[in-house]
């Protein structure tokens, strides 16, 4: 899962649902979930999706990782050694995956940055702890004094009315709140601000990114970091310094279609192949990667599907949701109005995991708006837990991951999530035991995200709803978008033109 934020805030999971009991798993599994649709009950491919299975592929991605510099980040070894195995394996089930080229805008920093105040007392901020450099920051080096821009509102920054008799050339120091940083970034360079920055408006630090590359260089401040700043009032002096460059690079997407299958109704199932450069990503994202690659093979042994399922496995989602991005933006018109619905695995064996079930009907504060049927893929997941006595909750649709794109372009989207740097509560952990007051994965993106700290049950528990889903759309996205097809439905495909013989 990516960590770049664009500078909304984000809120908080909310809301539970359980069904206890075998009365009530029952009572699920026998009314189905619509008409056409594959019953819990009846369901064959959760039972085919092993966690032993599952567990091989990590365990391949792990090995792939270790003798390849220690991660799979895009545009690496490791990248490519994993996509390999990834396109050999379904190859091997059936498929003819397809490798789809891409090139983008890659940010990397050369050094640390540096934010140092200095007047009017001096102090050195810790970088990676107090604050970090903004992903696409210009690269720059500026001592100016500092200067708080609206700070004590959420809309720091978001209007250049702020920035109105801004000392040109300083360090503009600006609050968190509702419009994205690039925004704030922007109206300050435009301001002729010299440097940015952009403290935190909750506990925990930014790992904030501008989109683009900026005018001018920006950084990142928790929030205790921008009260010692505002602190010291109008005597304040800056040091801010980027050391960064964006440069070209190419990556690639992998997709593979079921061999049947309605071509016009098509469900698309994904999850992000590459990782951070700091580990392996064996959680972030090799458990989401294992398990649709597992679901991929052993859907293949099922009967022909009643809609197309197209598997893919997304490059530099770590670097800006580029690939899936790129993906979706890449399709003609008709290509695009062709995907019914969009299923997304980001993570689904985090230590102190959660059963988080994508926010489709929009009731979380901090979710983008989802499109028609969001809300019905969140109903299936919901109901196939309830139906196994399983609580879930409901996770922002926040932009963080690669449904993101498809949220944009009007398709329906959903997914599963087993929690990333957020904190579990006392309340969940009677749901899933666990430690309160503990980030859901204490490990994501590091080098300890590894094989030795995935939560199975975890796995076990989020890619038997995976499987079920996968099941039941290629089946039906009826509740979705309307569309019904039968065995029956196939395509007229006679066998003589006129007098004529065809094949």
């Amino acid at each position: 899962m990516s960590s770049r934020r664009t500078g909304r805030s984000p809120g908080t999971p909310a809301g539970r649902r359980l069904l206890a009991g075998g009365a009530a798993a029952a009572l699920v599994f026998g009314l189905g979930l619509a008409p056409g649709t594959a019953h819990a009950a009846e369901s064959q491919l959760p039972t085919l999706v092993t966690t032993e299975n599952i567990r091989s592929h990590m365990e391949n991605l792990q090995t792939i990782a270790d003798y390849n510099g220690g991660n799979r980040a895009s545009a690496t070894p490791g990248y490519d050694v994993a996509a390999k195995y990834v396109i050999d394996q379904l190859r091997r089930a059936g498929y003819k995956p397809v490798k789809h080229t891409f090139e983008y805008d890659s940010w990397a920093q050369n050094s640390p940055a540096v934010l140092a105040q200095t007047a009017p007392e001096e102090r050195e901020f810790t970088v990676g702890e107090d604050f970090d450099a903004m992903s696409y920051s210009t690269g720059g080096d500026v001592t100016a004094p500092g200067v708080a821009v609206n700070a004590d509102s959420a809309e720091s920054g978001c209007s250049a009315d702020d920035f109105a008799g801004f000392p040109e050339g300083a360090v503009a120091v600006v609050r968190r709140g509702t419009c994205p940083f690039s925004e704030k970034t922007q109206n300050a360079a435009d301001a002729g601000a010299g440097a940015i920055v952009i403290f935190n408006n909750e506990a925990g630090p930014i790992n904030g990114t501008v989109g683009t590359e900026s005018a001018i260089p920006a950084v990142g401040a928790t929030q205790e970091a921008g009260a010692e700043l505002l602190a010291a009032g109008e005597a304040l002096e800056l040091r801010v310094a980027v050391d960064a460059q964006v440069t070209t690079r190419s990556s690639y997407n992998i997709t593979a279609d079921t061999k049947g299958g309605a071509r016009d109704n098509v469900v698309v199932v994904g999850a992000h192949l590459d990782g951070v450069a700091e580990g392996p990503g064996i959680n972030d994202n090799g458990s989401g990667t294992a398990a649709v690659l597992e679901t991929a093979k052993q859907l293949a042994k099922l009967d022909t599907p009643n809609n197309k399922v197209r598997f893919a496995f997304w490059g530099t989602e770590e670097e800006g949701l580029i690939g899936s991005t790129e993906y979706v933006e890449g399709l003609s018109e008709r290509d695009r109005s062709r995907i019914a619905l969009y299923l997304n695995f980001d993570m689904i064996g985090s230590p102190n995991y959660a059963r988080f079930v994508y926010d489709g009907r929009g009731e979380l504060p901090g979710s983008q708006v989802p499109p028609s049927g969001s809300a019905a893929i969140q109903k299936t997941f919901e109901d196939y837990f309830d139906a196994r006595g399983l609580v879930s909750e409901p996770t922002e649709f926040n932009g963080r991951s690669d449904y993101s794109a498809f949220i944009a372009a009007g398709i329906p989207a959903g997914g599963l999530f087993s929690g990333g740097d957020g904190i579990k509560t006392e309340e969940q952990v009677e749901y899933y035991g666990g430690t309160a007051g503990e980030q859901y994965d204490p490990y994501y993106h590091t080098a300890d995200d590894t094989i030795e700290h995935i939560n199975w049950d975890s796995v076990e528990e989020l890619s038997d709803g995976i499987a079920f889903a996968v099941e039941t759309f290629a089946d039906s996205t009826l509740p979705v978008n309307g569309v019904l097809r039968t065995h029956q439905d196939q395509e007229f495909s006679p066998e003589r033109l006129g007098d004529h013989w065809l094949r």
